[in-house]
């Protein structure tokens, strides 16, 4: 399967289709005031970068976000694979995609937020080097929230 990584805008209809299903699947786990997910127009504000996923068709068929913080943090939102996208690592070039627009932006560490009923999303992000830490912001107190971070700094060419 080839796919193509791209910044788009958010308010597209499939980038849309793929908001919505993250919604359903994210909404059939865990209670809603669990659910931290960002909308639309909280994609298109600024310091935010919406990498999507495209097939040999064109079709959307993943996409992650970055937002990158007034304080030079960032997290990783909306990170989501179509289901009949799935296991073909389309997951990890999201992830390389968000981690290399982070670095590009001069953020050194990358932090995120899931559940913990997220199993292959957990595997994801620690078979890409990234260790739990306490949970952060919103997410504080929330048992159905785990959060991890990495270092991104030593990828940065000098």
């Amino acid at each position: 399967m080839h796919t193509a990584i791209a910044a788009e805008p958010p308010r597209t209809p499939d980038v849309e289709e793929l908001l919505r299903l993250g919604d359903e699947f994210t909404f059939a786990l865990y209670p809603a005031d669990s659910c931290y997910l960002l909308d639309v127009s909280e994609l298109e504000a600024p310091g935010v970068t919406v990498l999507v996923g495209r097939d040999e068709t064109g079709r959307a068929i993943g996409m992650a976000a970055l937002v990158v913080k007034p304080d030079g943090s960032a997290e990783l939102k909306r990170m989501f694979v179509h289901p009949d996208a799935r296991g073909r690592g389309l997951a990890s070039s999201l992830l390389a995609a968000v981690e290399g627009a982070a670095v590009t932006a001069g953020v050194e560490t990358l932090q995120l937020e899931t559940g913990p009923l997220q199993d292959a999303a957990i595997a994801l992000y620690e078979r890409n080097g990234y260790a739990r830490i306490p949970n952060f912001g919103p997410y504080v107190g929330d048992p159905h929230s785990v959060c991890y971070a990495k270092r991104l700094a030593e990828a940065r060419v000098l």
